[in-house]
């Protein structure tokens, strides 16, 4: 198969890889750590206005589904790819961070740790991870 062909077969499948273990995450902890009472999880500003009732572990549910999602979908790249693994898993890390930063930036309430360790952690040091084990 032609590389380049190969590489962005690698991305899109890394892509696709990515959002659906974000998004399973999500899913599957949601259910396990549920928002407070009252809170409607697809409405931004009911989470925003709500921010100050949520517990440690509903602010770490989304920080393991990014982390999470980073890395499962950057390893899946990085093993598919012919060449320039290291790239190819570092655009989709800016591409999922580029995702984050506008999450944060909806969201005014949240604490500064969890910005900080959202935005510091889940993408690009996950990316890179996935990149030393795919080898």
């Amino acid at each position: 198969m032609n590389p380049l062909i190969k590489n962005l077969l690698a991305s899109f499948a890394g892509f696709i890889v990515m959002m659906a273990v974000n998004m399973g995450l999500i899913m599957l902890l949601g259910n396990i750590f549920s928002p407070p009472e009252g809170v409607n999880p697809n409405d931004v500003n009911s989470i925003n206005n709500n921010l100050h009732r949520y517990t440690v572990f509903q602010l770490i549910m989304p920080f393991l589904a990014h982390a999470g999602g980073t890395l499962v979908g950057t390893l899946t790249a990085a093993k598919i790819a012919n060449s320039h693994k290291m790239l190819i898993v570092m655009i989709l890390a800016a591409v999922h961070f580029t995702g984050g930063a506008m999450m944060v930036s909806m969201l005014s309430n949240s604490p500064l740790w969890f910005n900080i360790l959202d935005l510091g952690v889940a993408y690009f040091p996950m990316a890179w991870l996935g990149y030393k084990l795919a080898k």
